[in-house]
């Protein structure tokens, strides 16, 4: 696991956070694409399912679509 999370709290929602930041800030620009549930838990050092759960939960929280068989993309109008 990757010496930036904290093992007391539940890794996925900080995974989720991270996420969130890099939107905010414009590293992931509305429309873009963000990194498969495999190769962010690839750079975090957590297990695909890990990632794959912060980015379900993004998608129902509105800031992340999915398209089936192309990746998940920051909706046009995130959440403020």
């Amino acid at each position: 696991m990757s010496a930036d999370l904290d093992r007391t709290r539940a890794v996925w929602r900080q995974v989720a956070q991270i996420v969130i930041g890099r939107i905010k800030d414009g590293t992931y620009p509305p429309g873009s694409r963000v990194p498969s549930t495999l190769e962010l838990a690839t750079e975090l050092g957590i297990a695909a399912s890990t990632s794959q759960k912060a980015l379900a939960h993004l998608r129902r929280e509105g800031w992340l679509r999915g398209e089936t068989g192309i990746g998940t993309f920051v909706v046009d109008q995130p959440p403020t």
